[in-house]
């Protein structure tokens, strides 16, 4: 999103972080910017009885924990690292003066801000609307449009778990294989290799 040049310009650090290592905790104050070189991070907490629920996933180049930095709150999930990774982290100070000397990057990052927020709106309604089917479908071609999932040619390749797919749309791992093998039956979904194919 922010080039590497222009983070490292306003002093930001690269980090690197283990697979399942948290990288900042719900309930913290947010102190940098912190943008994805590459590996992926999830966002998410737990309820009462210990299930994971996914707010987000960031791939490379993808930014993670803004809102939270803009209103000066505390962060509402956990950040950790998917799979081994390298983050830039900017301070909050050098990333509002980055902003403020650069009103494209900021239109960016409102942009991207839109987005999370147009993605978040629609999941909620069809989580409390909608049958696991509708949702899991809903949450792959969201995929393809904003995680930029690769195409081949059995289709786009959809790189999230099914525990994954669980998490982000609120269903319990069962529920998903099931859905995914219905939307198979259907010609929605195609499962090669155990993958699955939109």
């Amino acid at each position: 999103m922010i080039s590497p040049e222009l983070l490292e310009k306003y002093g930001a650090l690269k980090k690197a972080f283990d697979k399942n290592e948290i990288v900042f905790e719900e309930g913290n104050l947010p102190t940098y910017y912190y943008q994805i070189i590459a590996g992926e991070v999830k966002m998410s907490n737990y309820n009462d009885e210990g299930r994971e629920f996914i707010q987000g996933i960031f791939y490379k180049e993808q930014s993670f924990g803004e809102p939270p930095l803009f209103l000066n709150q505390k962060y509402p999930a956990n950040a950790i690292a998917v799979e081994e990774c390298e983050v830039f982290m900017l301070s909050k100070s050098n990333f509002m003066k980055l902003l403020e000397e650069n009103p494209a990057i900021s239109l960016k990052i409102i942009e991207n801000l839109a987005q999370r927020l147009y993605y978040k709106s629609v999941m909620a309604a069809e989580i409390s609307t909608h049958e696991p089917e509708h949702r899991v479908l809903k949450l792959i071609d969201h995929g393809i449009a904003y995680f930029n999932f690769q195409k081949d040619k059995n289709g786009y390749l959809i790189n999230f778990t099914r525990q994954q797919i669980g998490d982000l749309t609120g269903l319990r791992v069962e529920t998903v294989i099931r859905a995914i093998k219905a939307l198979e039956k259907k010609g929605e979904l195609k499962i090669i290799n155990r993958k699955v194919y939109r």
